[in-house]
């Protein structure tokens, strides 16, 4: 049974509502980060879910040097303190090095440890020390119980505010796909896991703003099984016109389609819940070995 974790006034975890994390890719602007935050809320609102609102103020990982990689720190954490402030919603965003971690906690209120960043353990120490939550996503070529060292390392510093995100392993050269095994198996390690399909469908190795560098097509596939198979959280980045964005264009799914998904996963949700309940009662499987 995994713990509830605190973000902000927010209560996250098995057994409560499912809750979303969702925005655009990177800081593009501060009107593009409020009118998402804006349709997000009322979303959220609507359907009863916790909401913490997810940008980027610098995107590290990219494809070329000339890749547009986010407004920075300083200016980033405006635009988030702005979006926090005006909304009343958590705000989250990417630590690449120990050194943000400090000035990035006086804003935000989940700090991010990127994929491929994920067993770095200065990095994870520096996140953990902050006191704020942190959203840990699994490297693409980890095995989900692997995620146990990270956690491990999260706790030796007295942080149990942790949060474990699926976002695809490795299938060959420029695949990710999703194991809903691995949904489970993260949960066992004692805290609510989140699942990221908006970064499942990237093709790797191409460039995210070529309309080849994704296939968001699957996103509603992937979100509603992710969703089915049990999961505390859904990390979706949405942006207006996703063919536009400066950061991961072919992969975020658009605005407008976000609340008939959302929908669609509250539902789901209660009959996977349910579910959990009856597993539970019912005791773990026996082995056929």
């Amino acid at each position: 049974m995994s713990n509830n974790i605190q973000v902000g006034k927010l209560t996250i975890g098995r057994g409560g509502p499912l809750a979303l994390i969702a925005g655009p890719c990177v800081i593009e602007s501060r009107e593009v980060c409020l009118r998402v935050a804006e349709h997000a809320r009322r979303l959220a609102d609507e359907l009863g879910l916790p909401l913490i609102f997810k940008s980027s103020y610098t995107k590290d990982n990219r494809s070329t040097i000339t890749s547009y990689q986010g407004p920075g720190l300083e200016e980033g954490l405006r635009v988030l303190e702005e979006v926090r402030a005006a909304f009343d919603v958590p705000v989250l965003s990417d630590v690449h090095t120990p050194e943000e971690c400090a000035p990035a906690a006086e804003v935000l209120d989940v700090l991010q440890i990127p994929a491929y960043l994920c067993m770095q353990s200065q990095l994870v120490i520096a996140a953990a020390r902050t006191g704020k939550a942190v959203n840990v996503k699994k490297g693409q070529f980890l095995h989900p119980l692997d995620m146990k060292n990270v956690v491990g390392k999260l706790e030796a510093c007295g942080n149990r505010n942790i949060m474990l995100t699926e976002r695809g392993t490795c299938l060959g050269y420029h695949n990710l796909v999703a194991d809903m095994r691995s949904l489970p198996m993260m949960r066992s390690l004692g805290y609510p896991v989140v699942f990221d399909p908006t970064h499942t469908v990237r093709k790797y190795g191409v460039s995210s703003s070529d309309p080849a560098g994704g296939e968001p097509q699957y996103i509603p596939h992937l979100t509603r099984a992710g969703v089915a198979a049990g999961v505390d959280v859904l990390f979706l980045e949405t942006h207006p016109d996703p063919a536009s964005a400066l950061c991961d264009a072919a992969s975020m799914l658009p605005l407008s389609r976000l609340g008939d998904l959302l929908r669609d996963c509250v539902r789901l949700h209660e009959i996977a819940r349910e579910a959990d309940e009856r597993d539970a009662a019912s005791g773990p499987f026996a082995s056929c070995g």
